[in-house]
C-alpha cells in the first residue's frame, strides 16, 4: 500500500537501507482518549495478546501518577493484557504495519477500566431488549501551522466559509490527504468540509454498527492527527482553542434496528411524535444530562464550549430539526431516521461516551423517564427548560459521582477512575490562564 508521507526522512531513508519490517500496533483507547499501545512483529501478534501495566490509568496527561480506584498505583502497578483476535489485523496508515484494537483484562477476568468493553456492555444492554444500536459519528477539527517563532498558528485559510470545499478553503490538500489515507485504511467517510469558522473542519464516518462505528473514529482521529502532523500540521480537536472562534463539537447519531434490520425509528419523525423506544432515549439522555457532560466534556477547556447560545448542547433540551437543543430529532425518515446528541467533544473517549449515552438512553426506556415537551423556541434567547451542563469540570465530575443510576450502568470502577484523574487533572491547572490551559492539552487532543 503507497501511504502518504511527505520528502522522505532519515527515518525513511534507515527503511529502505535495510528493508522493510512488518510489523502489527496494538492498541487500546484510555479514558484520556489516548492511543495506548505497542508495536510487535507480525509472528508476535499471532499470540493474540499483549501485556501492558494497568499504570496506564494511574497518569494525568502530563504523566502524574494519580492513586485511581483500578489504577493499580498502590499495587505495584501490575499487568494487565491486551487482547485480540488476530484476524481482525486491519489496513494501518504507517509503511509496513497493520494496525488491531484490543479489549484489556486483568487476571483472566475483562478489565473494569476498558472503554472498549464497557461499550459492548451497553450494546448487549440493547441486544437483550431485541435491538442493535446503530452510530453515525461527526466530528470537529481546527488545524494548526508553524508560525514564524516556531509556534503554533493557525492554518492560513483566507477563503474559507462554512461548507466550503477545495483551495480556499484548504489551499495545502490536507483534507485530500486525510480522505485518501482513509480511504486506503477502510475508514469509510460520509462527508467533509470546511465548517463555520476558519480553520476548522468538518469530518463525518458512515453509519454503521456501534462499536465498528466507535472503532473507526477512534482510528480515524489518530490517522488524521499523525498523517497531518508528518506534514508539518496540528490537528486540534480541542473544544475551543480560539475565544473568538466557534468551538468544536463531536456528535453521535444513534437509532436502532430490530432483528430483521429495519429502523425501529423510520416513522418517528415523519408522524411528529417520537414512539416509545425513541421516548425513552431523549428523556434518558435529558435526565443524565449533568452527568453526561463529565464524560462528553471532560477538559477545564470543554465548558469555554459549553455555553448558551453556542448550539452546542449546553441545554438539557430536545426538539424536531432544531441546531440548538441537545437531542435533535433528524427530520429525515426511513432507514436514515435518528436522534443526535450535540453535547460531546473530542477530548472524549468515543468508547467510553458512547457507552454512556447509550446506557442513559436505555435507562430512559427501562425507568420510563418523563419527556418533556419539545423545544420550539429558538433555542437562543428563549428556551424552555433551565436546566443546563454544569459550568465548569469540577462541578460535572460532582454531578457524575452523584448519578449513582448512571455510574452503575456505565460501571462504577470506571467512572470512580476517570473523576480521580480528572481531579488531579484540575489541581495542576489550578491558576492557570487560558491559553495554559490550551498548552497542557493542545498536543494531546
Amino acid at each position: 500500500m503507497n501511504k502518504l508521507t511527505a520528502a522522505d526522512t532519515d527515518t525513511d531513508g534507515m527503511r529502505k537501507r535495510l528493508g522493510a519490517r512488518e510489523r502489527v500496533r496494538i492498541l487500546f483507547g484510555d479514558q484520556l482518549n489516548l492511543a495506548r499501545g505497542k508495536y510487535v512483529p507480525v509472528s508476535e501478534s499471532e499470540k493474540g495478546h499483549a501485556r501492558m501495566c494497568v499504570g496506564n490509568f494511574a497518569v494525568t496527561y502530563d504523566k502524574v501518577l494519580v492513586a485511581a480506584p483500578g489504577g493499580g498505583l498502590l499495587d505495584g502497578l501490575p499487568d494487565m493484557e491486551a487482547v485480540f483476535d488476530p484476524v481482525d489485523l486491519r489496513p494501518s496508515w504507517e509503511n509496513d504495519t497493520q494496525i488491531v484494537l484490543a479489549d484489556l483484562r486483568f487476571k483472566g477476568e475483562p478489565f473494569a477500566l476498558c472503554g472498549r468493553s464497557a461499550l459492548k456492555r451497553a450494546i448487549e444492554g440493547w441486544r437483550a431488549i431485541g435491538l442493535e444500536p446503530m452510530v453515525g459519528i461527526e466530528m470537529e477539527a481546527y488545524i494548526f501551522q508553524r508560525g514564524p517563532d516556531g509556534g503554533w498558528v493557525p492554518y492560513d485559510t483566507p477563503g474559507a466559509f462554512v461548507y466550503g470545499t477545495g483551495p480556499f478553503s484548504d489551499p495545502a490538500g490536507l483534507i485530500e490527504d486525510i480522505w485518501v489515507c482513509a480511504d486506503e485504511c477502510n475508514l469509510p467517510i460520509e462527508s467533509m468540509n470546511a465548517e463555520y469558522d476558519a480553520p476548522q473542519f468538518e469530518l463525518t464516518l458512515r453509519f454503521a454498527d456501534a462499536l465498528k462505528a466507535v472503532d473507526d473514529a477512534f482510528l480515524f482521529r489518530q490517522m488524521a492527527r499523525e498523517i497531518l502532523y508528518k506534514r508539518g500540521y496540528l490537528l486540534s480537536f480541542l473544544p475551543k482553542p480560539f475565544a473568538d472562534k466557534a468551538g468544536s463539537g463531536l456528535h453521535f447519531n444513534i437509532s436502532f434496528n430490530d432483528a430483521n434490520g429495519n429502523n425501529i425509528f423510520a416513522n418517528d419523525a415523519a408522524d411528529g411524535k417520537p414512539g416509545d423506544i425513541m421516548t425513552g432515549c431523549i428523556a434518558g439522555l435529558l435526565e443524565h444530562h449533568q452527568a453526561l457532560a463529565a464524560i462528553m466534556a471532560p477538559l477545564t477547556n470543554s465548558y469555554a464550549r459549553l455555553q448558551p447560545a453556542s448550539l452546542s448542547g449546553y441545554w438539557a433540551n430536545w426538539g424536531f430539526d432544531h441546531r440548538a437543543v441537545t437531542v435533535r430529532v433528524s427530520a429525515e425518515s426511513g432507514k436514515a431516521a435518528r436522534i443526535e446528541h450535540r453535547m460531546a467533544d473530542c477530548a472524549s473517549s468515543p468508547y467510553f461516551a458512547v457507552a454512556a449515552a447509550l446506557q442513559a438512553a436505555l435507562l430512559g426506556v427501562s425507568k420510563g423517564y418523563a419527556l418533556p415537551p419539545p423545544e420550539t423556541n429558538d433555542g437562543l434567547e428563549t428556551i424552555n427548560t433551565d436546566r443546563h451542563t454544569p459550568h465548569s469540570l469540577g462541578d460535572a465530575l460532582e454531578a457524575l459521582d452523584a448519578d449513582l443510576a448512571l455510574k452503575a450502568a456505565v460501571g462504577a470502577t470506571m467512572i470512580d477512575n476517570f473523576i480521580a484523574i480528572k481531579r488531579e487533572e484540575i489541581n495542576i491547572l489550578e491558576g492557570k490562564s487560558v491559553d495554559e490551559q490550551i498548552a497542557y492539552y493542545l498536543h494531546f487532543i
